[in-house]
C-alpha cells in the first residue's frame, strides 16, 4: 500500500489564508520588519522635531491633529525645509538598501555594490554637465537624464564584461568608476572656487536642496523597482544554489538576472542623481540585515535591507544638520565617518561567508 506523500512543513512559518489566497510567513522575519519599520517611523518623527528649530514631539501632534497652529516662518520650515528632506533621506537610503541587496544577490558577492561598477560616477558626470551647460532645464529633467547616463555605464560594464558573476565584471566596472571619477575631479578643479563649492558639496552627498518636486520621481522609482525585486526574489533564491540547479528547476537565468540589474542600478542612478553620491549604503544594509535575519529568503533580505538604508541615510543626516549647530556637513561625509569602521566590523565577522 502506497502511502500519499506529504510535503515536509518548513519550521517558523505560519500559513495564512484568505478565501483563495494562501501565503506564508515567517514569524521571527515578519516581527523584525515590523519592528524595523516602526523604528523607521519613530526616526522620522524624531528627525523632524529636530533643527535650527526645535519642534517638540507633543507639539508636532498637535499641528498634525489640527489643535495648535504654527508661526509662518515655523511652518514654512517644517513644511517646505524639513519635510522634504526627510522624506527623501527615508526614500533614497531605502533605494540604496535595495539596490545593495539586488547587487549582491546577482554577483553573489558580499562586497558588490553599483558603486563599483560606475554607475554613481556616470550619473554624477552627467549632473554636473546638466548644471554647467544646460542650468535652464527644469528640475525633473536632472534625476531622469541623470538615471539614463548610469544606466548606460552600467550598460557599458555588461557589454564589456560579457557576464554578470565573474570577477571580470566588477573589475571592469571598478576601472569606469575610476576613470569617470577622474573626468569629474578635472571638472570641479576647473571651476571657480564660488562655482565648484555647491557642486563639490552635492557631490559628497547632501540633502540641502530636497524639494517636493524631486519626491514623486523617486517614490514611483523606489515602488516600481521593489515589486519587480520581489517577483524575482523566489528565483533568486534559487539561483544561489548555482546556474546548473537554477535552471534545472526551471529559472530562467538571463531574465532574472537582468531584472536584477537593470533594477540595482536604477535605484542607484536615480538616488545619485537626487541627492549625490551617498555611499557605504549599499554595502552595509545588506550585511546588517543578513546579520539579523540570516540569508535564507531573498524577498526578505530586500525589504530589511530597504528599511536599514532608509534608517542609515535619515540617522546620518540628522546627526550632520544638527550636530554641529550652525555648521552642516553632508550627510555623505557623516556617513562615510560611521559607515567605515561599521564595514569592517561586519566584514570582519562575516569574513567566512564572502
Amino acid at each position: 500500500m502506497t502511502m500519499p506523500f506529504k510535503q515536509p512543513r518548513a519550521t517558523g512559518y505560519h500559513q495564512i489564508r484568505i478565501g483563495r489566497l494562501e501565503m506564508r510567513l515567517h514569524i521571527v522575519r515578519t516581527v523584525i520588519l515590523v519592528l524595523a519599520t516602526s523604528g523607521l517611523i519613530a526616526g522620522v518623527f524624531w528627525a523632524i522635531t529636530l533643527g535650527s528649530q526645535d519642534i517638540l514631539p507633543a507639539g508636532l501632534i498637535a499641528v498634525m491633529s489640527g489643535d495648535v497652529t504654527l508661526s509662518p516662518t515655523a511652518q514654512a520650515i517644517l513644511t517646505e525645509l524639513r519635510l522634504p528632506r526627510v522624506v527623501l533621506a527615508v526614500l533614497c537610503g531605502a533605494m540604496l538598501g535595495l539596490s545593495g541587496a539586488s547587487m549582491q544577490s546577482l554577483t553573489r558577492n558580499g562586497l558588490a555594490d553599483p558603486g563599483l561598477l560606475g554607475v554613481r560616477e556616470g550619473s554624477i558626470l552627467v549632473i554636473l554637465c546638466l548644471t554647467l551647460f544646460g542650468p535652464s532645464l527644469p528640475a525633473i529633467s536632472y534625476p531622469v537624464l541623470g538615471t539614463i547616463g548610469g544606466l548606460m555605464v552600467a550598460a557599458m560594464t555588461v557589454a564589456i564584461a560579457r557576464s554578470t558573476s565573474n570577477l571580470r565584471f566588477v573589475l571592469i566596472g571598478i576601472g569606469l568608476s575610476w576613470f569617470l571619477s577622474a573626468l569629474v575631479a578635472m571638472i570641479l578643479v576647473s571651476l571657480d572656487a564660488s562655482d565648484a563649492q555647491p557642486l563639490l558639496l552635492w557631490v559628497t552627498g547632501s540633502l540641502t536642496s530636497a524639494t517636493w518636486d524631486i519626491v514623486p520621481v523617486a517614490a514611483g522609482l523606489l515602488l516600481v523597482n521593489f515589486v519587480l525585486l520581489l517577483g524575482c526574489a523566489r528565483s533568486a533564491d534559487v539561483m544561489s544554489l548555482g546556474a546548473q540547479t537554477a535552471t534545472g528547476l526551471g529559472v530562467r537565468l538571463g531574465r532574472t538576472s537582468a531584472i536584477q540589474l537593470l533594477a540595482a542600478t536604477m535605484l542607484s542612478a536615480t538616488c545619485v542623481s537626487t541627492i549625490g553620491g551617498i555611499g557605504f549604503i549599499g554595502l552595509i544594509a545588506p550585511h546588517l540585515t543578513k546579520l539579523v535575519i540570516g540569508n535564507h529568503s531573498q524577498a526578505s533580505v530586500l525589504a530589511a535591507s530597504a528599511l536599514v538604508g532608509g534608517l542609515l541615510l535619515l540617522a546620518s543626516d540628522t546627526i550632520g544638520r544638527v550636530a554641529f549647530l550652525p555648521l552642516q556637513l553632508p550627510a555623505g561625509i557623516v556617513l562615510a565617518v560611521i559607515g567605515v569602521p561599521v564595514l569592517l566590523i561586519l566584514l570582519w565577522k562575516r569574513r567566512d561567508e564572502l
